[in-house]
């Protein structure tokens, strides 16, 4: 057997649904380039007509020839033969009732949608909106996190990759919560903004561009403030606001410290915890999220005053909050290079 030949055998086949989306776009790019992963199929939502990849998205002609079909359940029948690896950019409800069929048909899924996120079912009609239904998943379905994840939990099938909110928070607080160095009382203040891609590609006029200005939205009720908590194991006052640019999220965090924690010790933490993470970035200024729009980066600042700590984060929501993090996530289930297939291909424009 050639060379050639026995790498494209040992590749892992993957298939992406919800193609159409910006999240599940920047998925089939993403596998399009990875080394170890062959995109064999993308698939939209079942009332869609079939539609070449490059006409939803005409900055990737003559980059990415395939064609994006519409979903049937029918094509679970044979599905183990033609693909090993699936992942989900759907809405909640979707990804819910597809999720356990395709582990069921022996693939391995990431899902981008928050169906699996939350351990709680009871919480899921509150922030959801609908009774889970699938609740032994919400147990044995690890958080995806990818920084933080353990070996044990990359063993399993469903992965429930953590939102994009969710994924700047908790790498700017976990390293302090891990270290106990925040004081008992202290309930971490979280103001964070979007672009207006985190709403997704359908058409609304209140996230038209020319209509957003800056404006805070979901007081008390978003549904990634409970999924922080549950990360973090502590209450949060979480804020989100939805900016006028395209991609990405800053977050601005407030924390007390414990009494007497030093300047060094939060550096020390924040070293610690992520010397050896290759997509984690730690600055010595705030950072911009035009810096990290079209990566796969996380940035992170922090700035001390007394026992008051303000913590900064950027991340691109469509790549390291979504897309980008389902990747990772595989590259570290199957042993791969962590920064396998994100780390090349077309800059953000």
């Amino acid at each position: 057997m050639s060379q050639s030949t026995s790498s494209i055998s040992v590749k892992k086949r993957a298939i992406v649904l919800g193609a159409a989306g910006y999240s599940g776009a920047e998925l089939v790019r993403l596998l399009s380039q990875h080394p170890s992963m062959q995109l064999v199929a993308a698939y939209a939502s079942e009332g869609r007509t079939a539609e070449p990849f490059s006409s939803l998205y005409p900055r990737f002609q003559q980059q990415v020839d395939l064609l994006v079909e519409p979903w049937r359940d029918s094509e679970l029948t044979d599905l183990a033969q033609r693909a090993d690896v699936a992942f989900l950019a759907l809405p909640h409800e979707a990804s819910e009732q597809l999720a356990p069929k395709l582990v069921q048909a022996g693939l391995t899924v990431f899902d981008l949608s928050g169906a699996f996120r939350l351990k709680n079912p009871a919480l899921y009609p509150e922030f959801y909106g609908y009774q889970h239904q699938h609740p032994a998943y919400l147990v044995s379905a690890p958080y995806g996190l990818a920084e933080w994840i353990t070996q044990d939990e990359l063993e399993q099938s469903l992965f429930a990759v953590a939102g994009c909110y969710p994924t700047a928070s908790s790498l700017a607080l976990l390293p302090l919560v891990k270290q106990q160095l925040l004081a008992e009382y202290s309930v971490p203040v979280i103001s964070a903004v979007s672009g207006v891609s985190g709403a997704g590609r359908k058409a609304s006029l209140s996230t038209s561009f020319c209509e957003v200005g800056l404006a805070a939205y979901g007081f008390f009720s978003h549904r990634h403030r409970p999924e922080i908590e549950q990360c973090l194991g502590r209450s949060v006052v979480f804020t989100p606001h939805l900016g006028n640019f395209k991609r990405g999220i800053l977050a601005t965090i407030v924390v007390t410290l414990a009494e007497n924690v030093s300047k060094a010790q939060v550096d020390a933490a924040f070293q610690h915890s992520y010397q050896h993470k290759p997509l984690v970035r730690l600055l010595n200024r705030s950072p911009n999220v035009a810096d990290v729009a079209g990566t796969p980066f996380c940035d992170l600042f922090w700035q001390q005053q007394g026992q008051q700590l303000v913590i900064v984060a950027a991340i691109d929501n469509l790549l390291k909050g979504a897309a980008a993090q389902a990747i990772q996530l595989a590259n570290l289930k199957y042993q791969w290079s962590e920064t396998s297939g994100l780390l090349a291909g077309d800059p953000y424009e």
